[in-house]
């Protein structure tokens, strides 16, 4: 599954790059890539709940595969009810707690002379992720690490869609064109790193359980390095 959604998320990625370097042509200023944006998505969605139900081939369980064990639920555990309208909260707060940043992102760029493409990919890009991060590790502590990287690459791939929201509320034709160098030097960073990651669930290390795996090394090492040649070239 999680196979499937990593090269979704490459498939996702490379339509805004496709779409940059194709001609600029727009219906009502929406460019026809954020309609395949969506088909994409739907359809990926779509087949992927066809293969974790009817998969045509599954891997091999060997001694070192890990299932996931999940920590039992606690008597006193509030009821469905409780948990949507805590969730729903909680979700509002998100969503407010972002336009706020996205303003407070803004005025940091004109303050400090930074690109709006350094804030937004540095500053902003962490500061949004950290709800995933603590969701994330709290999967993995509870022992859902499939939830845990299921997430991950979930999330990314719903985040394409942000695109097509962007295309439709920018009203001066199409986004894909007006973006510059920095968004498709990340672009092509995230589809870097999702390949990486993408190796890394196929060819899996023998390594114990204190060791990092390569791929997570290369991981933080394309990170690392898209950082520095941004403060150095891109700006």
């Amino acid at each position: 599954m999680s196979l499937f959604q990593a090269a979704l998320l490459l498939l996702l990625l490379a339509v805004p790059l496709i779409a940059h370097a194709g001609p600029e042509v727009s219906l009502w200023s929406v460019h026809p890539a954020s309609l395949a944006i969506v088909v994409i998505y739907a359809v990926g969605t779509r087949t992927a709940a066809r293969v974790r139900t009817g998969a045509m081939w599954r891997p091999v369980l060997t001694h070192l595969t890990r299932a996931d064990v999940e920590e039992p639920e606690s008597p006193d555990a509030p009821a469905t009810a409780s948990l949507f309208l805590t969730f729903a909260g909680l979700a509002a707060v998100l969503a407010v707690s972002g336009y706020l940043l996205a303003q407070a992102g803004g005025r940091i760029a004109d303050a400090t002379g930074l690109t709006e493409t350094a804030v937004g990919a540095l500053l902003t890009a962490v500061a949004t992720s950290l709800p995933e991060l603590v969701t994330t590790l709290a999967a993995v502590r509870r022992g859902a690490v499939q939830l845990a990287v299921g997430g991950i690459i979930g999330g990314n791939s719903f985040d394409v869609l942000f695109v097509v929201l962007s295309d439709v509320a920018y009203r001066e034709g199409s986004i894909y064109h007006a973006i510059g160098p920095g968004e498709l030097f990340w672009l092509a960073v995230g589809q870097a790193m999702t390949a990486v990651l993408l190796i890394g669930l196929i060819v899996r290390e023998r390594k114990g359980p204190a060791s990092i795996g390569l791929e997570s090394v290369l991981l933080l090492a394309i990170y690392a390095g898209a950082v520095a040649l941004q403060a150095a070239f891109i700006g």
